[in-house]
């Protein structure tokens, strides 16, 4: 059976869909006033960004520390814009000052049906997600940081020493893969998890030897964190998220020879959404050409920086341009004058980042 592109396509941020954003939070005992007080403020800040339409506020009936936080975005860029800027991340600080757990779920809007919305008024440019999304139930994520210059060698060996968790976190969620690279002294550590991701990440990071590595890690890190102190957990993690835009895979059972590369796209200031769009269209066409090496690739970006990881059919020989790069001389030069890098370094070769470790979950029995 022959598969379309769109079922290839198993997400994408590029489709000019309107995206619904789903916040839950759990509230510490006595601060729901607080919470509303913060949530009021926050609202009216929002009101300006670009790409918002709506949002709505909602208090469990139930269980009054439980609270709901819906907004509308006209697309999924719009939205991860603001999320992952600066702004957003003092913004929010009050509202998770009073929270005791808080799970982000984001969602393409495929129709809208009621009353309600029959005579709704909608910008120009929102869209809704034309047909669903085929995929394995895998969720990817991935986390960036920089270390002291110097100090990669020392990185690389703690981050690649530590015992390997469990790869089944609960009956529904199971981490199935987790590739850790580096580009001087950039980090980038993607998982990929089938079932709950939030679930997967606290599993993850209750293990002993994960948490040993990351106390070791600490003195290296550029910029400071505590791991014991919530607060300065939450602000680092939010920081490091690197979301995962677009994934594209060719349709076929993946087979022994496939390997896996990572590619850093340092984007010039201001061009990193046009970058990983762009970067998208290419694997795109890809996926549709039977002679390509990729069998599946995944972008993933905040602000200006955009990596791409690419699983490769075959070794990657002496022309990585040939295997995963932008051939047509063109296209070549279209992304030359995205990324921030001297034209000479404008190849696959300079891109591609070092691999210290790449951990697969045994294949269940």
């Amino acid at each position: 059976m022959t598969t379309t592109l769109s079922e290839r396509v198993s997400q994408s941020a590029f489709d000019g869909s309107m995206l619904r954003v789903v916040l839950l939070m759990d509230l510490h005992e006595g601060t729901q006033q607080q919470f509303f007080e913060a949530y009021e403020k926050l609202r009216h800040d929002i009101a300006s960004v670009p790409g918002h339409i709506s949002d709505q506020l909602c208090q469990s009936f139930e269980n009054p520390s439980q609270w709901l936080i819906t907004s509308e975005w006209e697309s999924a860029p719009q939205y991860l814009a603001w999320v992952n800027s600066e702004h957003h991340a003092e913004q929010v600080k009050p509202l998770g000052a009073c929270a005791r757990a808080m799970r982000p779920l984001k969602f393409t809007v495929l129709r809208e049906t009621g009353r309600g919305y029959d005579q709704a008024a909608r910008p120009a440019s929102a869209r809704l997600q034309p047909v669903p999304r085929l995929g394995a139930g895998i969720v990817r994520h991935a986390l960036t940081f920089t270390v002291k210059p110097g100090s990669e060698e020392e990185v690389a060996s703690i981050l690649s020493s530590y015992a390997s968790p469990e790869a089944r976190v609960d009956d529904h969620t199971r981490l199935c893969r987790t590739s850790l690279f580096m580009h001087g002294n950039r980090v980038v550590r993607t998982v990929e998890v089938q079932g709950d991701l939030m679930a997967a990440l606290r599993h993850v990071s209750e293990q002993p030897g994960v948490r040993a590595a990351e106390e070791a890690l600490n003195p290296h890190l550029e910029k400071d964190r505590n791991l014991n102190d919530p607060e300065s957990a939450r602000m680092f993690f939010m920081r490091a998220a690197l979301p995962a835009v677009h994934h594209v895979a060719a349709g076929e059972p993946e087979s022994a020879d496939v390997r896996r590369h990572a590619l850093f796209y340092p984007a010039k200031p201001g061009c990193g959404p046009a970058l990983a769009r762009f970067l998208a269209r290419q694997d795109e066409a890809a996926a549709q050409g039977s002679d390509s090496p990729v069998r599946s690739s995944s972008i993933f970006q905040r602000d200006d920086i955009v990596v791409r990881l690419v699983d490769v059919r075959g070794p990657q020989g002496a022309e990585p341009d040939a295997a995963y790069g932008i051939r047509d001389p063109r296209k070549a030069a279209v992304l030359a004058r995205l990324t921030d890098a001297p034209a000479e370094r404008a190849g696959a070769a300079h891109r591609t980042m070092n691999l210290v470790t790449d951990r697969r979950a045994p294949a269940r029995s």
